[in-house]
Order: C-alpha cells, then structure tokens, then sequence
C-alpha cells in the first residue's frame, strides 16, 4: 500500500492543499482534513482510488484537545484489498460534519449511531433519529463528560 498511498496522498495534497496531514500509523494510512474538505476528499478516494466500501464511522472525544472531538471513517478497496482511515475535526461548539449518505448508503446507520453515542450532527443525512437510545435519553454517553450516575427519564413499559 505504501507506493499506492504515496500516490493518494500527492493527489490529495494537490488538490486540497496544506488543510491535509497523511501519515500511516499502526500500519494503516491515516488522511487528517479539515471537516469542509470531507465530502470532496472521500469523492475522491472513492471514484479515483476505488476505496468503495465504508466500514465504520465513529468518532474520539478528547476534552482537553481543540478540536474537542474527532469523526473517523474506515475505508476498504475490494480491487486493491488495501484499508484507509480518514480523520476530520469538530469542535464542541459546532459538533456537525457533512453526511457521506450521498456516497454511502450505509453511512445512514453509522452516522445515527455516532449521533447517538456523541451528538455529533451528520448534515444531509436524512434520518438522526437515535437508533441504539431511545428517544426522550439526555445526553451522549460516550462523551467524555458524560455522568454514569445520571438517572434516566423512565420510559413506560409497553403492553
């Protein structure tokens, strides 16, 4: 992968600019970009570089960081057999990232999740509804800040 990353990450930092960090860490190529460059980068990557299928989205919560929270995507080529992850930025004021549900219907239920579990809002997709909590649940628990000994609303059984 490494001569191929080579070629993804002067593609990439043509085309993006100085915004882009490429690295590869624990053996997997790591693309680090600016949320507003997401939406082209994985256009890309996924036209041009035939990484076609997405494998998670989830998200890091590190409190004493600027941006507070990081959206971490994996990605797999089915004709290269070849892995990268891509890293974007949120900052706690503005928790919001573009939706790859354009390019990836199966991001609808990975955003939903990340949603659920961090508040951070995927923009263009078209359902946030909680999908591992149940609604009327405060708070995202695997913020960093979030209290385990809160007490949840309860929830009337249903008959």
């Amino acid at each position: 992968m490494s001569a191929r990353f080579n070629d993804i990450q002067l593609d990439l930092s043509a085309a993006i600019g100085s915004a882009l960090r490429c690295y590869i860490l624990h053996g997997m190529p790591v693309v680090e970009l600016a949320r507003a460059d997401l939406l082209p980068v994985v256009r890309r990557l996924k036209s041009e570089f035939a990484f076609d299928l997405l494998l998670d989205v989830t998200a890091v919560d590190w409190p004493t960081k600027t941006p507070r929270f990081e959206v971490v995507y994996h990605f797999y080529s089915t004709r290269y057999h070849d892995r990268i992850r891509v890293k974007t930025g949120v900052e706690f004021a503005d928790p919001a990232v573009d939706s790859l549900v354009s390019l990836f219907g199966s991001a609808n239920f990975m955003e939903r999740e990340c949603h659920d579990m961090y508040g951070i809002v995927f923009n263009g997709n078209p359902d946030l509804r909680p999908i591992l909590l149940y609604e009327g649940f405060i708070g995202h628990p695997l913020r960093k800040d979030y209290d385990k000994h809160d007490e949840q609303p309860l929830v009337p059984y249903r008959t």
